[in-house]
């Protein structure tokens, strides 16, 4: 995860960048998950049926040390299917992760640039240009960029879609290996899709 002065990308020291919270229901546990992936072990916490971390367990877990400030972690088995769904995407499963909600902690903008990941067809990449002018910033690539690299939910929220402008992969919270081995995976996965379409179209003879 990339750390900078949040002065420099907008962010004034003090905003709000806390979850929201009933108190009246004592709403203050987050219900924490671990389980192995072809990249690696993650690890997730989620709350009322959203996913609100999902961190790489040897990368820096920013988003989930800053929730154990805020929340009682509660390791739980495969919370809301959350953990059932990401192994299907790993299994082949194209779609299995679509319909998992989320709620990133962040600031407005950071949330804006974060949801927009989803928008980013499977198997496709977006410069961080491009990614700019989705979310009407068209002149705050650098702050998209560093935005992107503080995603708190890796995968899910496809933060590895996003490449240089020429091509290049450039970082990722959980190295370029594993950036680039997401990348070939959903190439293949959206092969995978495109030809069994086409098969349900095609006339049996």
């Amino acid at each position: 995860m990339l750390f900078v002065n949040e002065k420099k990308i907008g962010i004034e020291p003090g905003d709000n960048l806390a979850l929201s919270r009933d108190n009246s229901k004592g709403d203050n546990v987050l219900l924490v998950d671990e389980f192995e992936t072809p990249v690696g072990t993650l690890v997730l916490a989620a709350r009322n049926g959203r996913l609100c971390a999902l961190e790489f367990k040897d990368a820096d877990q920013v988003s989930l040390s800053r929730l154990k400030t805020q929340f009682t972690l509660c390791s739980t088995h495969d919370p809301f299917g959350f953990s059932t769904a990401i192994k299907k995407y790993f299994d082949g499963d194209a779609t299995a992760m679509d319909s998992i909600p989320v709620e990133p902690a962040g600031t407005m903008f950071q949330r804006q640039v974060w949801l927009a990941l989803r928008d980013i067809p499977l198997g496709t990449t977006l410069s961080y240009g491009q990614l700019a002018a989705r979310v009407g910033s068209p002149k705050a690539c650098r702050a998209v960029g560093i935005t992107n690299g503080r995603n708190p939910i890796v995968i899910v929220l496809p933060c590895h879609r996003v490449i240089g402008s020429n091509g290049t992969l450039t970082g990722y919270g959980g190295g370029l290996a594993r950036k680039e081995w997401l990348l070939r995976h959903e190439e293949a996965l959206r092969a995978r899709l495109f030809s069994a379409r086409r098969a349900l179209h095609e006339p049996h003879p």
